[in-house]
């Protein structure tokens, strides 16, 4: 199943960007990156049978766990893309939120769009290890 990242805006050089790299290239699952302008631009064409999350302070808060398992479930389930999408600063209209499978938060506070970033590729990779037993998560550990 490809993780597709489609972000408004473009993220070039920096720490962010050195996290966003760090992350998926630890990530075993095929991806890729596409940046879209700020306004405008053509989202990229979606793989039949995939599935869109919105990233927006105002979706559901989910944990590390359960992002992992509805990947794994879709995964399974045939699903081919799962595209992931930053909104530029005014976030997503109506139609976009209605017309996604699923709209997530990193928590209630607002993140910057570069930050959100980093955070989704970590939780990628976190999620990815999560469904081939990597030691990598620890929750309930002692």
């Amino acid at each position: 199943m490809l993780l597709h990242i489609i972000a408004r805006g473009r993220i070039g050089r920096g720490p962010e960007a050195e996290l966003v790299e760090r992350y998926m290239k630890r990530v075993t699952w095929a991806q890729k990156i596409s940046e879209l302008p700020d306004t405008g631009g053509r989202m990229p064409a979606a793989a039949e049978n995939s599935r869109t999350i919105l990233l927006d302070e105002g979706g559901d808060q989910m944990s590390s766990l359960e992002f992992a398992r509805l990947l794994e479930k879709w995964r399974d389930g045939g699903v081919r893309e799962v595209r992931f999408c930053l909104g530029a600063a005014d976030g997503f209209t109506p139609e976009e939120r209605e017309g996604a499978d699923k709209v997530i938060a990193f928590g209630r506070a607002t993140w910057p769009h570069l930050m959100a970033r980093a955070m989704l590729a970590e939780q990628l990779w976190r999620a990815t290890s999560i469904v081939a037993n990597h030691p990598y998560h620890r929750e309930g550990r002692q």
